[in-house]
């Protein structure tokens, strides 16, 4: 096995077939990761979720990355790291086009505003279900995969 770069190519390929990524925050030298639904479109990736831990990071700090994979096998996989910036999608009306391109593009999936739009209990509380809809304009991509070797 050898591990390559991906091409660019390669990279959008991948994104424009995942659904499930590993979001990636930081606030005060605290970091976060969760997986969630994304929507890849032209330099956005587009997703949904509730507010809480993530929003707050976000917030704070817009600088996130976000990691998709694709493993059939330990020597048959490709990864792409997608490192950009977080912008909220708000009822605002500068950010209705973007919230109805969110909502088209995770639409397509079925059950794609799950998990975020389910009933949550944490620590005996029951999380409000406040929808945040929001875009990471991306800045920079990078994939790796596993080849055979020659």
């Amino acid at each position: 096995m050898i591990i390559k770069e991906m091409t660019q190519q390669e990279i959008r390929e991948l994104l424009e077939r995942a659904t499930i990524g590993r979001l990636a925050c930081a606030k005060d030298d605290r970091p976060y990761i969760v997986p969630l639904t994304f929507a890849y479109h032209s330099v956005f990736l587009y997703s949904f979720t509730t507010a809480g831990q993530k929003v707050d990071f976000m917030r704070a700090n817009p600088h996130v990355c976000v990691e998709f994979d694709e493993i059939s096998a330990t020597n048959n996989w490709q990864s792409v790291i997608v490192t950009g910036k977080f912008e909220e999608l708000t009822k605002e009306p500068d950010h209705i086009d973007g919230r109805n391109t969110a909502h088209a593009l995770l639409n397509k999936s079925a059950e794609w505003w799950q998990p975020a739009y389910v009933k949550t209990v944490i620590r005996d509380h029951e999380r409000a279900l406040e929808p945040v809809y929001f875009r990471i304009s991306i800045l920079e991509t990078t994939g790796h995969k596993a080849v055979k070797s020659e």
